[in-house]
C-alpha cells in the first residue's frame, strides 16, 4: 500500500499577515498571557493529566512561544479544541496560535488567511485493522467501516484513496480522537 504521507504543521499557526502578527503580538502581550489552541487530547503532543497539567510536543511550543514573547513558559492557557475548530477559534481570535497536529497543505495556506510558521513533526498514513479479520491488503477494505476523524486532511486522503482504488466505504466520523478509538473497538467490517 501506497503510505499518504503529509506534513503536519502542528506549531505556529499565526493569523494573517505581518500587521495583523504584530497586533497578535501587542494583544498577547497586553493581556499576559499566550492563549494557545491545543488538542483535546493526544499523548505525546497535548494531554492533560487528572491535576489538569498539560505534556506533550504541542504543550512545550506554546510554552516556548510564551518564553519568548513574554519572559515566563507557564504563561500560556491552554484552549483544547477538535480539528472542526480549530481554525474558526484562530481566525475569530479566540486563540492567539494553533500548536495542534494540524496538515500544512497549499489550501489551508492560500485560503484561510492564516500564517504556517513551519514543521515540528512529519507523519504518514495507513489503515490499522483488527487482526482477526485476516485482513492483508488496504486493498481488501471495500464495504469496510473505517474510523476517521472529521475535519482532517487524513479524511480527505481517504476519499481521495477510495475513488483512485474503486473502494467503496462506510465512514465512521468522530470529532475526537478519543472517539475514534472507542468507535474502532466497536465496528468491524
Amino acid at each position: 500500500m501506497k503510505q499518504l504521507l503529509k506534513l503536519t504543521a502542528a506549531s505556529l499557526l499565526v493569523v494573517g499577515a505581518l500587521g495583523v502578527q504584530a497586533s497578535t503580538l501587542s494583544d498577547v502581550q497586553a493581556k499576559g498571557h499566550v492563549s494557545c489552541g491545543v488538542s483535546k487530547g493526544l499523548a505525546g503532543f497535548s494531554s492533560a493529566d487528572s491535576s489538569g497539567t498539560w505534556t506533550g510536543v504541542d504543550v512545550d511550543v506554546c510554552r516556548a512561544v510564551a518564553a519568548a514573547t513574554l519572559g515566563d513558559a507557564t504563561k500560556v492557557k491552554f484552549v483544547p479544541l477538535t480539528a472542526k475548530e480549530r481554525f474558526t477559534a484562530l481566525q475569530s481570535g479566540e486563540i492567539d496560535m494553533l500548536s495542534r497536529n494540524t496538515t500544512w497543505t497549499i489550501t489551508r495556506d492560500a485560503s484561510l488567511g492564516l500564517n504556517f510558521a513551519g514543521v515540528n513533526y512529519y507523519d504518514g498514513q495507513g489503515f490499522m485493522v483488527k487482526s482477526s479479520l485476516g485482513v492483508s491488503s488496504a486493498m481488501e477494505l471495500s464495504g469496510a467501516a473505517i474510523c476517521i476523524q472529521a475535519g482532517t486532511t487524513t479524511e480527505l486522503n481517504l476519499a481521495d484513496w477510495g475513488k483512485a482504488n474503486g473502494i467503496d466505504y462506510n465512514s465512521v466520523v468522530s470529532d475526537t480522537n478519543a472517539q475514534t478509538l472507542t468507535n474502532y473497538d466497536c465496528w468491524s467490517l
